[in-house]
């Protein structure tokens, strides 16, 4: 198994792992809800958990998506600025060793 594979099936497990937490946390919060409403019989109880784990899920992976997307935008910002600063610093370093340069030369010529 090549490393691009296993980066691909270490991410695909987190995030089945992600996805059953979430689900879990929607499923613990649906319950909790349902509970503080001691009116509502077993099967509109059992609908409302479903419901809010739905929108639960919903909810969370809109969130994700989101992050992900900011994610990816501050990526590209990072990566144009490490290129324009690598471009200054190289530029720099070609401006300095040709100062060098020529102040070698002068030093010889003037010898």
């Amino acid at each position: 198994m090549s490393t691009g594979e296993e980066r691909t099936l270490v991410q695909e497990i987190e995030g089945h792992l992600l996805l059953a937490a979430a689900r879990e946390e929607g499923r613990t919060a649906a319950v909790r809800v349902a509970s503080r409403l001691g009116w509502l019989t077993d099967s509109q109880r059992d609908d409302l958990e479903r419901n809010f784990e739905t929108e639960y899920l919903t909810l969370a992976r809109t969130s994700w998506r989101h992050t992900a997307e900011r994610a990816e935008e501050l990526r590209h910002t990072y990566e144009s600025r490490y290129r324009a600063l690598r471009q200054r610093l190289v530029a720099w370093c070609v401006l300095g060793g040709a100062v060098l340069a020529a102040t070698g030369l002068l030093v010889l010529a003037a010898a």
